[in-house]
């Protein structure tokens, strides 16, 4: 197999790193391989399969013979610099927000939309974290009944928040456990520990967040769904990792809660949790304690949406997934190997 110069733009973030051991996980035909962050890092090494990478600064030059990028940075420093690795030659598979909805950007989940993949003109965007773990429970119903319209809560880690939002929960709740006043907040909004925060994203149209509107308008994309409906609602939650999320969706056509269940039990990507008599609460339905740090949503609480006036048509579930990985770096890398095969 041929192997590739692969660079990660923004290595030293918790989705770079995850990158990193994605890349070794799924035996990437890595070559070559390029670190890239901030001045503050750069001369540090890393260990990649036996050898130290030294992690070189983040600058056009340093795309200069690559050819796959991976972007792991904030959507600024991603419109400064992934266009310069398309320029050099580069295929650019991007995790910030910068690009998704460009109409000349594919934007895909792998298990959904791969064959997206091959009208790219050197940039791929990788979709938001809320709207992977979503999406991918979803398509298989989707094909079933033809999804129109979703109504979602999101219940999201402080893993979206990064290493900072991670390390401000597990200060704040260390500094509960020793009875000692908590810091200010600073990679939320207010005190996440021992609370919830109904808001994440800055305000847009009506009332609803950038987060909220990512869902509908991501989804329209990868799906091929223009006229997809969607009611978001994202809420941070105290827990480290893994996103959890409750759908509820209308079909245009009818469906049982049967064949919702078989069709997400033999759906790539998906984890079939659903039994309410399980002795384990484990084995009853997904929960974020039990998916970090793995690749698959887990779906649970699959039933009959019995709000809907045609009861026929409506699917209610429950799924969790990694957000560092799934719903973010495990997918950019499936994508990027994707790009390997073609």
């Amino acid at each position: 197999m041929k192997q590739h110069t692969v660079a990660i733009l923004g290595a030293t973030g918790a989705v770079g790193t995850q990158m990193l051991q994605c890349l070794d996980e799924q035996d990437f035909p890595v070559g070559k391989l390029k670190l890239l962050a901030s001045a503050r890092s750069a001369g540090k090494a890393v260990e990649f399969r036996g050898e130290q990478v030294v992690i070189e600064e983040a600058c056009p030059e340093a795309f200069d013979g690559c050819d796959i990028v991976l972007g792991a940075v904030e959507d600024d420093l991603a419109k400064a610099l992934l266009p310069e690795a398309v320029k050099r030659g580069a295929v650019v598979v991007d995790n910030s927000h910068a690009f998704r909805l460009d109409p000349d950007v594919p934007l895909v989940v792998p298990e959904i939309n791969a064959e997206d993949i091959k009208w790219h003109k050197g940039l791929i965007a990788n979709p938001n974290c809320a709207t992977i773990i979503g999406l991918v429970p979803t398509w298989p119903l989707h094909k079933l009944a033809g999804v129109k319209r979703m109504v979602v809560s999101t219940y999201q880690a402080a893993s979206g928040a990064g290493v900072p939002g991670m390390r401000e929960l597990e200060e704040q709740l260390a500094a509960l456990g020793r009875g000692e006043q908590l810091p200010d907040p600073r990679a939320f909004a207010a005190q996440l520990a021992n609370n919830l925060i109904p808001q994440i994203g800055g305000v847009k149209e009506e009332g609803f967040t950038s987060e909220e509107m990512k869902l509908q308008n991501e989804g329209r994309k990868i799906m091929h769904l223009p006229e997809l409906r969607v009611n978001c609602t994202c809420v941070r939650v105290p827990v480290l990792r893994s996103h959890s999320e409750s759908i509820t969706l209308e079909f245009e056509r009818d469906i049982t809660v049967e064949e919702a269940r078989e069709a997400l039990a033999a759906a790539p990507g998906v984890k079939l949790v659903d039994d309410m008599d399980a002795v384990d609460a484990q084995d009853r339905y997904p929960m974020p304690l039990f998916t970090s740090d793995q690749d698959l949503i887990w779906v649970g609480r699959v039933r009959r949406d019995i709000s809907n006036p045609e009861v026929t048509r409506g699917i209610t579930f429950w799924c969790c997934g990694d957000q560092i990985r799934k719903g973010a770096a495990t997918n950019a890398v499936q994508i990027a190997k994707l790009l390997t095969e073609e």
